[in-house]
């Protein structure tokens, strides 16, 4: 079987692509798998570190205020649509994947007009405007959410959740790994603070913030991603001095990091909502407003409403450290988040998702 997985951007996108191929590939050891995804983006960074080829595509968004960048947007999606139909007559796939992100809107439109299968991921409540105008034209849509019917033909789609990077089941085996490896004191209890891949200005601004907070409590330890944009920013502030904090641009064992964390502050995106899920993590979801039509703040509800995390506002930030700090001497209500959240996993999304591609190539 040759397949293409086309998208990225981000984190969010990127991890649950590599799950999908690290599943097809444990299938059939002998399935090609290509990736595309746009030049100067971190999928093709990332992409080469997992192990799998990629090949870019010059495409960006178009931004939806008058900008001067708008102008060079219809020349890079001819160029694009031009390139991806090239890579799809040499490669010759069995199917088309797309996880969202810019390079996947060309990819896949060029897919359905030479008729090769095709599958959309959508990881979020709301969906991109890229995965909405493909809709229509697709083959398949796995969704994580309910309500996606008003974005997407209904016989078209199937829940199967979100695809999970890593393992992220039965992490307190990964425990007496995680604390050495991260360099952690076993009998310390752990705040991990993650703004994403890139980072989160307000998340980084809370640490600084909360440096008085932090320092009167050396019993508590944190692990701090500050994201590769801000790290050279933070990384010479009090704070980050402090011998309980440890900074770092990125985390590249997250599994570790979640074994270790007894709490973990972050954003509400979906494949973090569904991590947390997986592992069972209590957390403190601060959503960004950056978003369109506010999603993260309906992937956060979605837990918080049923006592699976605790909602803290952007505007709110800084108050999440002194509320974690609370929230880790309080180990009955720690127990129970961390048991509701769990509850709402779905342990099984990778799989379900690579059955619905081979359903669809049968």
């Amino acid at each position: 079987m040759k397949v293409i997985i086309s998208g990225g951007g981000s984190g969010g996108h990127i991890f649950p692509a590599i799950a999908i191929a690290n599943e097809l590939k444990s299938r059939d050891e002998s399935t090609e798998i290509l990736f595309v995804g746009a030049e100067g983006k971190m999928e093709m960074e990332r992409i080469p570190k997992a192990g799998y080829e990629i090949e870019g595509l010059w495409i960006s968004g178009f931004q939806r205020k008058l900008t001067l960048r708008n102008l060079s947007f219809p020349f890079k999606l001819i160029s694009s649509l031009l390139k991806a139909r090239k890579i799809l007559k040499r490669f010759k796939p069995d199917v088309v994947i797309g996880v969202g992100g810019y390079a996947s809107g060309p990819t896949l439109e060029m897919a359905t007009r030479m008729g090769i299968p095709t599958l959309i991921q959508e990881q979020n409540s709301y969906p991109g405007i890229t995965n909405r105008l493909l809709a229509k034209k697709v083959n398949k849509i796995c969704v994580a959410y309910n309500g996606l019917e008003r974005f997407f033909p209904k016989d078209k789609i199937i829940k199967t959740g979100n695809p999970i990077r890593g393992d992220f089941k039965d992490l307190k085996k990964l425990k007496n790994e995680a604390y050495p490896s991260l360099g952690f004191d076993s009998n310390k209890k752990t705040i991990v603070v993650t703004g994403g891949s890139l980072g989160a200005r307000t998340l980084n601004e809370m640490m600084r913030d909360n440096h008085d907070v932090l320092k009167k409590n050396q019993d508590i330890q944190v692990l701090w991603q500050a994201g590769k944009l801000y790290i050279e920013q933070f990384s010479t502030t009090e704070t980050a001095q402090l011998p309980n904090v440890k900074i770092t641009a990125f985390i590249e064992r997250m599994d570790y990091a979640f074994a270790a964390a007894d709490v973990v502050v972050c954003r509400a995106g979906a494949s973090t909502i569904s991590e947390l899920c997986l592992a069972g993590q209590p957390s403190i979801l601060i959503p960004s407003p950056n978003v369109s039509e506010d999603h993260q703040t309906a992937n956060a509800k979605a837990l918080s409403e049923k006592e699976a995390a605790i909602l803290v506002t952007d505007k709110a930030a800084v108050e999440a450290i002194p509320q974690a700090i609370e929230l880790l001497k309080n180990e009955e209500k720690l127990q129970r988040i961390g048991a509701n959240c769990l509850a709402m996993a779905k342990p099984n999304s990778t799989a379900e998702i690579v059955d619905e591609i081979e359903k669809l190539l049968k």
